[in-house]
């Protein structure tokens, strides 16, 4: 069997849920809001990469539910697992990386929230018993096309 050519990445994002609600972080560097989270380190467990990133970006404790997806990006090479979050401890806060974090009630996401994750986010309340396995395969400039509406 050959490597395939290049590096693959895996990314774990959380859905963090309280009161009916989803925190988002509106990011610095392209202004559009999305879920924490990020790539996995060499040496880290899911459950680890998941909870570092959170603290990284909105600096709290969350508690994993359960996994939401499995969401394959072969234009980028890489598979996202997202899931169903608590804020355990900590108050959201911005980060060097977020400049706002907000909690949105799930049908009434700002207009700049990233498709893949309003998609994310779509699959979670769905409450499917097992986990969703689901490609995206839109390049990440059609992502960050401006919306119809602004927020």
């Amino acid at each position: 069997m050959t490597e395939p050519a290049g590096s693959f990445r895996i990314g774990v994002f959380a859905i963090i849920v309280h009161d009916g609600q989803v925190l988002l972080a509106r990011r610095r560097d392209i202004g559009w809001w999305n879920l924490p989270g990020g790539g996995m380190e060499r040496g880290e467990t899911v459950d680890e990469a998941l909870r570092r990133e959170v603290r990284e970006e909105i600096g709290i404790e969350i508690a994993i539910v359960r996994l939401v997806g499995v969401y394959s990006k072969p234009q980028k090479d890489e598979v996202v697992l997202t899931f169903l979050c608590y804020p355990a401890q900590g108050k959201p806060q911005v980060s060097a990386e977020i400049s706002e974090v907000r909690y949105f009630a799930p049908h009434a996401l700002p207009g700049r929230t990233l498709p893949k994750h309003r998609e994310r986010i779509a699959d979670a309340f769905l409450q499917q018993p097992e986990a969703i396995i689901r490609a995206q395969r839109t390049a990440t400039q059609e992502d960050q096309r401006e919306p119809e509406t602004s927020d």
